[in-house]
Formats: C-alpha cells, structure tokens, sequence
C-alpha cells in the first residue's frame, strides 16, 4: 500500500509528535501534581490521597461536565485504576483533579500522561506507568500521530492508545509471579469514526513505537534530582 503525504500544518512529518514538557511538584497543596504538554495541548494534575474513606460524596463531584468530559472521565478511571496497586493502600481514596490549560488536539492522551506523573510525584504504588497517544487516519488514507485540534476535526477516524512503561525505580517491589511482557500489551484503546482493521493494527503499531518515546521522556523526567526542574523534549 502506497504512503500518501500529508501536509501537516506545523511541519510535522506523520510519525513525527510534538515537542513534550513535563514538570512536577508544582502545587502545595496536592499530595502529588504535574504539568504535561504536547505542543500547545497543556494538562494539569494534581493527585489528593491515599485519604481514609470511600464513602460516596467523599470526592467532589462536577455535575456540568457535557457528554464528552463524561466519556474522558470514565475512560481516565478505568486506565489509571488499572495501574494503581490497589490493595497497598485498602479503605481508602484517591482523588485526581485535572485542570485543561490548553486543547489543541490529543487532550486525553495527554490527560493521562499527566495524570501518570502525579501519581508518581505523590508517591501512589503502581503495578508500572502508563503513556498514551493518539493516532489518526486521515481523509486520504494516511495515519499521522499527535494530531492537533485542527488536523482532529478533518480526520476519518482515529485511535487514542495507552501503553504499558516498564517499571522502575518509582514502583515498589511486588511479587513478579505470572507478569505479562510489558511490551506486548496495551492498557487502553478507545476508537472514533470508521477505521479499517488494517488501518487499526497499524495505529497499534506506531503507537506503540511513539509510546517507548514517551516512555524514556517519562523515565528521565522521574529520575531527576530536582522535581521542581521542567524537563524538555524534541
């Protein structure tokens, strides 16, 4: 199958993502919190917990949130519930606030990328980390990752995926008995519009290649001394 180009209005090549940030530590009063962006898409975390109870109204609840917030709302839970050691910390809550500074495109992605790093930041034992991606299938049949606001509106369909990140130092050791090899699996996909199988096990595949990109972003930005650095990507 012939490889048709896209013209990408900020220059971008199609497997090319955004430029990444990420800076942790930046509110006082959150137990853990991060700031994540790709490109102009900015997500603010902050990370309240582990807090006796699990009553419900024990979280603040945000009754004017529209269809789509819904959706991202559910989907975000179910991911990062999935990564959290749950029994470490029994009878208790947890809660993630998440603050859009920015949308220009992948703002769920990028919500769970930010959510990941406060986790970490505010010391929640995870079984391993998890980084997200969007990819897209364009008009004239072209996959493209990271698409912006403007290039999300023109696409045919497209894919945000969520990767499993190995562990490392920031997750505690737990017994490793019948563990899955991380780089074979997925932790979330969520699909909009028509997407072709083909198309689909292709999303999967420079998916995933983007994600070990993220990945290592994510690993050096944990492993800095100094948590109240930015730390910066190409």
């Amino acid at each position: 199958m012939g490889t048709m180009e896209v013209d990408r209005g900020d220059g971008r090549t199609l497997n090319q993502m955004r430029p990444l940030a990420c800076s942790r530590n930046i509110l006082n009063r959150a137990h853990g919190s991060a700031r994540w962006s790709q490109g102009n898409t900015i997500v603010l975390a902050a990370v309240y917990g582990p807090k006796a109870g699990t009553r419900k109204g024990d979280n603040p609840e945000f009754p004017n949130l529209g269809k789509q917030e819904k959706e991202y709302e559910i989907i975000l839970k179910r991911t990062l519930r999935s990564i959290c050691l749950l029994t470490i910390h029994p009878n208790t809550t947890t809660s993630i606030i998440l603050q859009v500074v920015g949308d220009d495109g992948a703002l769920l992605p990028c919500a769970i990328n930010a959510s990941c790093a406060a986790l970490v930041d505010a010391g929640i034992p995870l079984k391993h980390l998890a980084v997200a991606i969007c990819c897209g299938l364009t008009e004239t049949g072209s996959l493209i990752l990271d698409p912006t606001k403007i290039e999300e509106q023109k696409l045919q369909a497209f894919a945000y995926l969520v990767f499993p990140n190995s562990p490392i130092s920031v997750i505690p050791k737990v017994s490793s008995s019948a563990e899955e090899p991380f780089e074979h699996g997925i932790i979330t996909s969520v699909t909009h519009g028509a997407m072709p199988v083909h198309d689909y096990f292709n999303c999967l595949e420079r998916g995933r290649a983007a994600c070990s990109k993220i990945s290592e972003f994510l690993r050096r930005s944990l492993q800095s001394d100094s948590s109240n650095d930015t730390s910066k990507a190409r």
